[in-house]
This record gives structure tokens, C-alpha cells and sequence, in this order.
């Protein structure tokens, strides 16, 4: 893929500098880190190595990438290397998307909180849906689920959401046989709805009755206790969006899907139009609009759209994809067997593992000139430059 005309990069090494005075102390070193890291992604500062076609001759020079997860140019490998460990756990069986969002007075609270609130969010989303499922008037079974958070809105807004990806049915409760679905079918978004309000709500409550919640601005009155319980309870009677979307096309489709949204983050570098001290412009979908295009550009003040961008870092070691019940991590393994063995469905098949001597020095990406492999034939660390002479390539080392 091409390299975009306009990267996060670029902004930020350009106004960066004038935005981190301009905010000094008002900045994480989260923060802070993310935007370094962004800056010096596949250049010179991070090293590299220099790779050569093992056919033709061809050399170029790969500079490291920085493996933020935050960093636009970093996803696409991540996300890459993520499918291909989540294609050994598909099913034969339709696979749902369910969306789950918090109000907009709600995502007040969560933007001062994320750490808390949003491990809430997962929490209850996902306990909201293996609850439902395995009511004997619902599906009554077992069900497990991949959940990712977005914390954005197109134009870079603090919209906090889970996308869920559930297949349809579960086992058993005694473990003898997979209940599906009725096709096409999942569940009732408005007892999703209902429940995930309530035990979002408990949740909300028990953190500020913890000492887990701060306030700040017009929100600070809510640390008080009462104050706090009477701002809650309009809440528990307006209708939280939950939203579940028609079943994929098949596995395939959602491994598509999945790679697009696993390793997202806020904004990509193809969206961005043009930037310089004063604003930044960039493509966003406007959804309020129900027919027609969508299609929009937003201008912004390029210190605003800085503060947007890192508004959606996430706290150190925060997890933003997390699986549940059947799919959770300590048993999945297990239940994935059993559950295929009764579909009477063969697991898909695994690539060869590659040549211990040659996998090290081999590159994934074939040569560009004559598509043969590529191997490294020189590496050189930070700040170093390399000996060989080669015209550097935009690709992740």
C-alpha cells in the first residue's frame, strides 16, 4: 500500500512541539509516550534493517516501527498477525455483531474514569449477554463472545462503545449438544438493553461507593453520594442503545469484518485531507444522515484535533479486546473442540510451520520488482545508518 500524503506523523512532529508547551501539565505521560512513539515510527531513530532479493538483487531499507497501539502505520501487521491466531477459532455456525453503547452523560463520567468505567462497560455487556443466553426462555445455553471497545465518533468525539461478535448458540449446560439459534435470530435487543442498563447502573454505583470515581468541572457536585444517586436515576429510566446488526455471510465474512475492527484507532492517515498550524482537515461519516451520502469533511484546529487523537489513549495495560464465556482465553481451546466435534465439523487447517534455519531472515512481503523472497542481509540499530545503500521503503520491520 502506498504511503498516505498526510500522516498523524507528520502533524505531530510539525505542531506537536507548540501543543505539548501549550499544555504542559495538563498532558499523561501516556500521552506523551503515544505521541513520541507515532513520531518516530519507521524512521532512522528506531533502526532497521536493509533486505535483499534473494533472485534478483533488489535491496531496500525497512526502518522499525514503533508497535504502539495507537500508531496508525503499526495496526495493519498487528491486526494481520491477530486473524490469523483467531481463524483457528471460527465456527461453522452464523456469527452475530452486537453493539453496545453508553448514554452521553454517562460517557462524561467515563472520559475522567476510563480505566474503571470502561472495564465496567465489557463487564457488564458481556455479562448482559451470557445472562439472556442462558435463560431457558431465551436460547438457554452457554455462550461465548469476542468483545472490542471503540472509545470514538467519526469526527474523534468521546463516543465509548463495545462491538461484540457472538456466535449464534452455545453448549449446553451439560455439555452433551450445541443449541443454535433460530437463524437469523439472536437475541432481543430490548432485554439486552434493559439488563445491561441495570447492571451498567450497579456497577456505576458500587465504583463510586469504592472511591473509584473522580469528578472534575460540572461534574465535581457528584461526589457526593446523594448528589450522585439523584443524577443517576434519570438514566434508569431512558433507553440505552443497544443495537444488534444482521448475522455475517459466513466465517470468512467475519474474519473480514474482525480485521477492520479489532486494531482500529480513532482516526487512520488515509482520512486526513490537509494540515498546517492553524487546521486540520479530514473525512468523516456523518450519522445522522439516514440516506445519502454520508460523506463529510471536518476542519478542526489543528490544537484541537491533537487533544481529540489522544483523548482515545488508552490506560497503560488496558485491554481493549477481551473474550468471554465459551471463547474465554483459559478454556477456549477445549470448548472449541468439543463444540466442533458436536457439529461434526474437521478444525480448518494450519500452515506448515516454517524452517526454523530461514524463518528469522525471511520476509513476509516478496519482492517489488521481481516478487522473490526478500531476506535481511543487514540490521542496524537506533540512530544508526546503514552501510549498504538502498532507497528507503515505507515497511514495517
Amino acid at each position: 500500500m502506498s504511503r498516505p500524503g498526510l500522516e498523524i506523523a507528520d502533524i505531530f512532529r510539525r505542531y506537536g512541539p507548540a501543543w505539548r508547551r501549550a499544555n504542559s501539565g495538563h498532558v499523561s505521560l501516556t500521552q506523551l509516550k503515544v505521541m513520541s512513539a507515532i513520531e518516530t515510527c519507521r524512521t532512522e531513530a528506531l533502526g532497521g534493517h536493509v533486505a535483499g532479493c534473494a533472485k534478483c538483487g533488489h535491496h531496500h531499507i525497512a526502518y522499525n516501527s514503533c508497535k504502539n497501539r495507537h500508531c496508525p502505520k503499526c495496526q495493519g501487521p498487528a491486526a494481520r498477525d491477530w486473524m490469523e491466531a483467531r481463524a483457528l477459532d471460527l465456527l461453522p455456525v452464523e456469527y452475530f455483531h452486537v453493539v453496545f453503547t453508553l448514554p452521553a452523560g454517562i460517557a462524561q463520567v467515563a472520559f475522567w474514569n476510563k480505566g474503571a468505567v470502561y472495564g465496567l462497560l465489557f463487564k457488564a455487556s458481556a455479562e448482559t449477554v451470557m445472562t439472556i443466553a442462558a435463560d431457558p426462555k431465551r436460547l438457554g445455553a452457554r455462550v461465548g463472545m469476542t468483545a472490542v471497545l471503540h472509545t470514538w465518533g467519526s469526527a474523534l468525539t468521546h463516543h465509548p462503545h463495545i462491538h461484540m461478535i457472538v456466535p449464534g448458540g452455545g453448549l449446553s449446560f451439560d455439555g452433551a449438544r450445541w443449541v443454535a439459534c433460530k437463524r437469523g435470530f439472536f437475541l432481543h435487543v430490548r432485554v439486552l438493553s434493559r439488563l445491561f442498563r441495570r447492571l451498567f447502573l450497579d456497577g456505576l454505583r458500587d465504583l463510586h461507593r469504592a472511591g473509584q470515581l473522580v469528578f472534575h468541572g460540572d461534574l465535581a457536585g457528584l461526589t457526593d453520594e446523594r448528589t450522585f444517586t439523584a443524577w443517576l436515576a434519570p438514566f434508569r429510566k431512558s433507553e440505552w442503545v443497544v443495537y444488534a446488526k444482521p448475522p455475517f455471510g459466513g466465517p470468512e465474512a467475519v474474519l473480514a469484518y474482525l480485521s477492520r475492527y479489532t486494531h482500529r484507532i480513532a482516526i487512520s492517515n488515509h482520512r486526513l485531507i490537509s494540515a498546517d498550524a492553524e487546521t486540520v482537515a479530514f473525512r468523516w461519516k456523518d450519522y445522522r444522515i439516514k440516506h445519502g451520502d454520508r460523506q463529510k469533511v471536518m476542519r478542526l484546529a489543528t490544537p484541537e484535533f491533537i487533544r481529540r487523537f489522544l483523548i482515545h489513549v488508552l490506560p497503560d495495560g488496558f485491554h481493549r479486546i477481551r473474550h468471554y464465556g465459551l471463547l474465554a482465553s483459559a478454556t477456549r481451546k477445549a470448548n472449541i473442540a468439543t463444540i466442533r466435534i458436536l457439529l461434526g465439523a474437521n478444525p480448518p487447517e494450519q500452515a506448515p510451520p516454517p524452517n526454523a534455519e530461514t524463518a528469522p531472515l525471511t520476509l513476509r512481503e516478496p519482492c517489488p520488482c521481481c516478487g522473490g523472497p526478500m531476506r535481511i542481509v543487514e540490521i542496524f540499530r537506533r540512530g544508526q545508518k546503514p552501510q549498504s545503500r538502498a532507497p528507503p521503503r515505507e515497511q514495517a520491520a
